[in-house]
Formats: structure tokens, sequence, C-alpha cells
């Protein structure tokens, strides 16, 4: 689930709260990049449960309707199949996941008053009717209707609410969570240990991640020396703070990375500058890495092999 862009940003947050505070320390630093990988991965854990928690209120629906004294022909011909049914039933079931769900305390503090109000709204879209007025749905109108619910709390406040009481990270890891929840739910009935393909990838987040932690800090100064000649009629003192944080990483992985591409180094930083710093840094930051790029390749000193020779 992880991308080297969302690593990238977590690394860059840290470097960032180490320029705030001086009493951190790399090992700090460390355990805060662990603790925020693991973060994605449960607020994705936490949105299948919760999504599961709200469909399974249709079966109270069901009882509340079947309790009624005067219920109509649409509490008669009501059934719960949002949640009894094989897609969803497959998750709700699957005991490796409920392991996990418990294991990262997806399960706890769930107030049955915020799920009951998500679900009534749901109840009230044009798609959920349609869904109970089919004669006989298949796998895929079930798979499909899970994923209208999941695109439907997406949007709603309430569970936005819960996620971020839970999870500062959420803004910053919505759209990997989002995606790992779409396809997951798109491929209902689940079979095997799914929610595993979700968990940090070794490679990503220890060979990349934190080495490009730990290389930025340690090479540090030697990083600012390369840089501050090429700002030109920049003063490094008035360089934003992130700006020289991105340009110290950015260098770090041309110079060190040699299987990450020159040219996706830059790219990734000028996108990522884009969403993080000033309205400027975008060109000040493509300009200074493009010239020391330009300068390092002639003297021999970025060098690349395997997939890092891809243009």
């Amino acid at each position: 689930m992880l991308s080297r862009r969302s690593v990238r940003i977590k690394v860059m947050q840290l470097l960032y709260m180490l320029n705030r505070d001086e009493n951190l320390a790399f090992p700090d630093l460390l355990k805060g990049y662990n603790d925020g990988i693991w973060k994605t991965y449960e607020i994705y854990v936490f949105h299948l449960y919760l999504t599961l928690k709200v469909a399974q209120y249709a079966e109270k629906d069901a009882e509340i309707r079947a309790a009624k004294l005067l219920p109509d022909d649409e509490d008669k011909n009501f059934t719960p199949r949002l949640y009894k049914n094989p897609c969803t039933q497959s998750i709700a079931n699957h005991v490796g996941f409920l392991k996990v769900a418990a294991k990262y305390h997806a399960n706890e503090n769930l107030d049955e008053d915020q799920i009951r109000l998500m679900y009534n709204a749901f109840c009230a879209t044009e798609p959920y009717q349609k869904y109970l007025e089919l004669p006989e749905p298949t796998d895929q109108d079930h798979a499909k209707m899970l994923l209208e619910l999941y695109r439907f709390l997406q949007s709603n406040d309430l569970f936005i609410e819960m996620t971020e009481d839970r999870y500062n990270n959420w803004l910053d890891d919505e759209s990997l969570v989002v995606g790992a929840m779409k396809k997951t739910l798109k491929a209902t009935p689940v079979e095997g240990e799914f929610y595993k393909e979700y968990e940090p990838a070794d490679e990503t987040v220890r060979e990349f991640g934190e080495q490009l932690l730990r290389k930025t800090c340690q090479e540090d100064q030697t990083l600012f020396n390369l840089i501050n000649p090429n700002l030109k009629n920049w003063d490094a003192e008035r360089v934003a703070v992130l700006d020289m944080i991105m340009l110290k990483m950015a260098l770090c992985e041309l110079l060190y990375f040699p299987t990450i591409p020159t040219k996706v180094t830059l790219n990734e930083f000028v996108e990522i500058s884009k969403v993080y710093s000033t309205e400027n840094s975008k060109e000040f930051i493509n300009g200074i890495l493009d010239r020391l790029m330009k300068k390092l390749m002639k003297e021999e000193k970025i060098v690349k092999e395997g997939r890092g020779l891809i243009e």
C-alpha cells in the first residue's frame, strides 16, 4: 500500500520535527518513522472494520422493522442483505482479519449511535434503495454495494471525524488507504490473508525509507555544503525550512541511492513541494536540483546502476 512518495513525505515530516525540536535524537526519529508507517496500515484496518459495522447495522434495522405494530410493505420486504451476503460475510467471518482488527483496537470505543446515524444516512441514498429492489443480487452486486457504502462513508462528516480523532496522519495517507479499500472491496468475497497485501513492505520501509532518514541525518552538513553554493541569489537562512529539507533529501537520493533514476528523484520532490511547501517552492526546488544534478553528474559524483539507469 505504501508508495515511495508516501515514505518520502513521512521522512520529510520527521526531519522537520528534528529541525523544530533540538531534544530529538535519531532513535526518536526512527521510532516515529516506524510507528507512522504502521499507522497507515492501521487506518486501512479501521476503515474496513468500520465499514463492516455499518453494514452489520442492517440486521438491527431488520429487527426494528419486524417489531413494528403496523409495518408497511417496505418493512415487510426488507432484508439485511447489505450484511447477510457472501461478500460482506467473507470479511465478517474472517478470523485472521478480526484478530488484526482487535490487535489495532479497531473494534474498541465504537459508538452504536454513530454507526446508526451513518447507516441511516446511507439507507436514504438511491443506489442502496435500488440494491434492495434487486430480486436476486449476485456477488458482483453485493461487492458493488459495499464499494458504494465506502464511497458514501468517505464523504460522511461523522466517518471522517472518527478517523481524524484516531489518526492524525489521515490527510497525508488518505489516497493510499482509499485505494487499498477499493481494491479489497472490489475483490470480495475475500480469500486467504488478503489484508497482508497492504502491510508495509520491507523493501519500501527498511531498504528505502529507513536508509533515507538515516543517511540524510548522517550527511546533513555535507549535503548543506553542496547545496549552499548553488543558491545563488538566495540566502540559506531565508530558504523555507521544508524546502531545505527536501533539497537535502533529494540530493541524498541522487548521491547515495544508485538504483533510483535521477528523473524520478527530481519529479518526486517537485510534486511533494506543490502540496507541502510554499507557492514558489516548485520552481525553486526544480531549479536548484536541476543545477546540482548537472554539476554533480559532470563531476561523476552521481553514479547510477540497475533500475537507476532508466531515463
